[in-house]
């Protein structure tokens, strides 16, 4: 049975909510609310005698909250920094000052203690005042505002400090967010894309790998670590993520076959720069074995795609089929289920399917039909390996086990164009 997680911010009307149907679920016998009982209040409750003080405590300990109290302290304390009532946050600090030094958000999540959670955001009173009363969490708190392009806060901290060199991973966290003005600032610092030994420092993984989705954010960030040395492979697939038509088009001179090469996972995410296999390296459709328009589709790189099918490329270019018999898919299946998808999905953005509609206005095939087996990342909180076999995009997007991914603005042109699952 998995812990829960807080949100960043937590809301204490939704967590009081939670309390009581969890007390209602306990109390009809749920056999999953009774383990919870069990599992985490410190003492043998009957279900059927159980209060709703006891809800409370097991939801708290869930979300690794000691009491009910702690957790209704750190709902207080986030909502008074996301609000910059600094009074009201340094009330709960002399109050409470244990808090100075615990994560905000109670589990040991990345926005850490109330410093750095108040620098993610931007609150510079805040951060200030914290740092009066004591908090030691600077270069955490700096690195988060960089990440978050904070720059202001950033350089605040970097003073409150005493204006230390950079770290050595000191651009992975703006690389992580797509953070061009966090990236630019840990070079203003000082920060290297090679250490003295010459090993590689720039994150060029975290750039290709991260779940972000930004072009052009992406492209200045690899050329910021070109300009101060760093030394990219010149391949289709590093011109691609790069958002280099220029040299796209050079390649395309010396290999006429390029619109109908597929590329190894290897050769989209190359090992030598720190890439990874192919669940932590984040994206929608499985893309090892695939052309450089399904990439265009995961990566957002609309420019790309449309000069590429301007020179040729056949709109429904297969991926390369794996010795499971896995791939053979065409890149109106990547419209269905991309990393693009999640974040229009998640953040609520105006639902719309740009590429699907492309690449059907350019003929493609609504009905393809291919085979493909995909596992999430872990941090998606489902990494089971799924097989789907023999789907055309329609059920490609129907079956697939996490919607999130998935679009339906794209679903509803491929059967507005005749797709069926």
């Amino acid at each position: 049975m998995p812990d829960r997680r807080l949100p960043v911010r937590p809301n204490l009307d939704q967590l009081k909510h939670q309390a009581k149907d969890l007390l209602r679920l306990i109390r009809s016998g749920d056999p999953v609310a009774v383990e919870e009982l069990k599992k985490y209040h410190p003492q043998q409750v009957e279900p059927n005698c159980a209060r709703l003080a006891d809800a409370q405590l097991v939801l708290a300990r869930s979300y690794e909250a000691p009491s009910w109290p702690r957790l209704v302290l750190a709902c207080e304390l986030i909502d008074a920094i996301w609000c910059n009532d600094v009074e009201t946050v340094r009330e709960l600090m002399l109050k409470h000052p244990q808090l100075l030094h615990e994560n905000a958000g109670i589990r040991n999540n990345n926005w850490g203690p109330p410093m750095s959670y108040a620098a993610n955001l931007g609150r510079d009173r805040i951060v200030e005042m914290l740092h009066g009363l004591g908090a030691t969490d600077h270069h955490h708190a700096l690195g988060r505002a960089a990440l978050q392009s904070k720059i202001a806060t950033a350089r605040m901290l970097h003073e409150l400090v005493g204006a230390p060199p950079p770290p050595a991973d000191a651009l992975g966290g703006p690389a992580y967010t797509l953070s061009v003005p966090g990236t630019a600032f840990m070079f203003e610092l000082g920060a290297r894309v090679r250490d003295e030994n010459g090993e590689r420092l720039a994150p060029v993984d975290v750039v290709l790998e991260t779940d972000s989705r930004n072009p052009s954010a992406k492209h200045q960030i690899l050329e910021m670590f070109v300009e101060h040395g760093l030394e990219l492979p010149d391949t289709p697939t590093m011109a691609l993520h790069r958002g280099r038509i220029d040299l796209l088009e050079k390649h395309l001179r010396s290999d006429r076959g390029l619109l109908r090469r597929t590329f190894t996972h290897q050769e989209i995410y190359p090992p030598e720069l720190g890439c990874h296999d192919e669940v932590l390296a984040t994206h929608g459709t499985p893309l090892a074995g695939t052309t450089l328009l399904h990439m265009c589709v995961d990566y957002d790189e609309m420019e790309i795609a449309r000069w590429l099918l301007d020179r040729g490329m056949d709109v429904d270019a297969k991926a390369a089929v794996d010795n499971g018999a896995f791939g053979g898919h065409s890149a109106l299946f990547a419209t269905v289920v991309s990393q693009p998808n999640f974040w229009m999905n998640y953040k609520g953005l105006p639902q719309d399917a740009p590429f699907a509609r492309l690449l059907l206005d350019q003929g493609a095939d609504p009905n393809a039909r291919a085979s493909l087996r995909k596992q999430l990342h872990p941090g998606y909180d489902e990494d089971t390996m799924h097989e789907y076999r023999d789907v055309t995009p329609l059920s490609w997007g129907q079956q697939f086990h996490k919607k999130v991914f998935v679009s339906q603005p794209a679903m509803r042109l491929i059967a507005e164009r005749g797709g069926h699952d």
